[in-house]
């Protein structure tokens, strides 16, 4: 009796004690989440509602934000974020439907390298694109200096055009991923009725374009929502253009003082508001409607041959659209980086790379690239990481409700831009109330790091959605008959099936990270400017040909990291690991 007497409380402690270690990574991760996407948000947009709560005003309940929001430049710059909005959806819709039926339905020459140009475009930030469109039109730019007349083309590309172009550009591989998978889908019955009745080529496209209709909804409603939060072309082509649009009116209103944070969170509201509008016309096309297309007698659709015209039109067409998209702004900026004197007066048209050497060497261009580099890895490696354990969250059995409210708070965060991520991080963590309780973060790398990993998270998780959620339970389950802890099951078992997933999500987060704009634009610490601070700052004292030199070797010094990991990868990694999740 005074044994079981003793031993009891010491087993009801030790399970305590066990239990409390479960959960203990979970409250921590929980605790992480709401820190890094949470709470920032969720207050920055309430001040728009109570400046008092957060010591902004003198009104605990008040719309008088929205009143600021929608006056002078502030209202013009939301009126031109929904005319861009509307037209670059639409246009990135078409051609991105175009380049997805020539890819999918057509034997065209080159279909692999068609999809390659697509996720390279993918890949590179706005700005750059901007930026290489700029230094070859833009006064005593690069066909200035070649003497080529350029004054048509320089009043189209600085202006509502160019700026609608540009971030067509940047809509289009959205609008063909979205379209080109559900392409995949439909079979080739659909056409060959409406061929057998007499229609057409033109009756045919109608046909798919109406069974495609989800894909290309879904389309217009992502291009739509990437475009009115895009903050790249806000700061430099629009911004030199003086095209006010929404992402720089709300960056102005934080960045500049007096800083106004309630009429900054209220431009973020209609940003949000705009974007719903979005799924709500996508919703209200499709409600009601079937467009159940794939079944089990669903016949894959044919490659057509083209004629020998159709062919050189096609061809001559894909051309000059990845010319335009990527070739153009790559010579603009190659050319610009070689020449001397370029954007001033004593500029020629002389050739040389000594702006290479002045950007390797001088501590103002070369030191923004390290510490970008040293952030982009760390943040890639945290944000694999987490993105892990988010992913086996979402396709876990249990805790299905936790699992739906992660989802849900991972959806809001890719619909918000990554200039209200900023201005929430900067409002949150420069409040008294957080000073008070010794939490001191703004103006710090670690800040600048957390908004980095809020901003990639959403994407790292969806990249490891699919493939740990394939990965058997039973395969672990089996490491542990054997002998295997938890972490040594992961180890043997999760991490050669999930290597080369975990590779991707890693190269997509750095290769964003490194060129990451609109977060490291107001979140940088003052004496350590990220690489993209850095251009921005050589652009504004006119050292364009420095500049853009910088930017030349920030994409290189990406591309040379990622491929140098995939090669240790291929080298190093055993046979089955880089087997695993390979499609050909």
């Amino acid at each position: 009796m005074t044994v079981t007497t003793l031993v009891a409380p010491a087993t009801a402690r030790t399970r305590a004690v066990a239990g409390w270690a479960r959960k203990a990574p979970f409250a921590l991760f929980w605790l992480l989440v709401a820190a890094i996407l949470l709470l920032p948000i969720l207050l920055f947009l309430l001040v728009a509602f109570s400046p008092r709560l957060f010591d902004q005003g003198t009104q605990w309940f008040a719309l008088s934000s929205f009143q600021g929001a929608f006056q002078g430049p502030m209202l013009q710059g939301i009126a031109d974020t929904l005319l861009i909005g509307v037209v670059t959806a639409a246009l990135s819709a078409i051609v991105g439907f175009a380049v997805a039926w020539i890819v999918q339905r057509t034997r065209v020459p080159g279909r692999r390298l068609w999809s390659g140009c697509m996720f390279a475009l993918l890949l590179v930030p706005s700005y750059l694109i901007a930026l290489g469109w700029e230094r070859l039109l833009e006064p005593s730019g690069v066909l200035d200096l070649l003497h080529v007349p350029d004054s048509v083309a320089r009043g189209l590309l600085f202006g509502p055009v160019g700026v609608i172009g540009v971030l067509t550009v940047k809509g289009i591989p959205f609008a063909y991923l979205a379209i080109s998978a559900g392409l995949r889908g439909l079979g080739e019955e659909f056409e060959a009725a409406v061929r057998v009745h007499g229609g057409g080529r033109w009756s045919v496209t109608r046909t798919v374009a109406a069974l495609l209709a989800p894909a290309i909804w879904s389309s217009l409603a992502i291009v739509f929502a990437e475009s009115i939060s895009d903050f790249g072309v806000a700061s430099t082509l629009a911004n030199d253009a003086h095209f006010p649009v929404a992402t720089f009116e709300l960056y102005s209103a934080v960045d500049n003082f007096p800083v106004q944070f309630p009429v900054a969170a209220a431009v973020g509201w209609i940003l949000l508001a705009m974007a719903g509008l979005a799924l709500l016309a996508q919703h209200a096309a499709l409600r009601n409607r079937s467009y159940r297309v794939l079944g089990g007698r669903a016949r894959p659709a044919r490659r057509r041959e083209l004629s020998r015209p159709g062919t050189i039109g096609t061809l001559a067409a894909m051309v000059l659209l990845f010319m335009l998209c990527l070739g153009v702004p790559t010579f603009g900026a190659i050319s610009a980086s070689l020449m001397t004197g370029l954007g001033t007066l004593e500029g020629g048209a002389n050739f040389s790379f000594g702006n290479y050497t002045r950007a390797l060497t001088s501590p103002a261009l070369y030191q923004p690239l390290e510490y970008s580099a040293l952030l982009a890895t760390i943040t890639a490696t945290v944000t694999v990481l987490i993105g892990l354990v988010v992913a086996r969250l979402l396709t876990s059995r249990h805790g299905r409700r936790s699992a739906r409210m992660l989802d849900l708070l991972l959806i809001t965060a890719v619909a918000l831009p990554g200039i209200v991520f900023a201005a929430g991080y900067i409002f949150t963590y420069n409040l008294p109330i957080v000073n008070d309780a010794g939490i001191h973060l703004y103006m710090t790398t670690t800040l600048l790091v957390l908004a980095y990993i809020a901003t990639s998270l959403p994407a790292a998780s969806r990249v490891l959605f699919g493939s740990v959620g394939q990965v058997q339970e039973s395969l672990r389950e089996a490491s542990r008959v054997h002998g295997s802890n938890a972490a040594g099951s992961w180890l043997r078992v999760m991490l050669p099936l999930l290597a080369r997933p975990l590779l991707s999500a890693w190269s997509l987060t750095f290769g964003g990270t490194l060129l990451e704009l609109p977060v490291s634009q107001l979140l940088y610490p003052p004496n350590d400017p990220t690489v993209s601070v850095g251009i921005e700052r050589a652009l504004s004292t006119y050292d364009y040909a420095g500049g853009t030199a910088m930017e030349v070797i920030a994409v290189l010094a990406a591309l040379a990291v990622i491929g140098l990991v995939w090669g240790i990868f291929q080298l190093v990694a055993p046979a089955g690991w880089r087997r695993l999740g390979r499609t050909s």
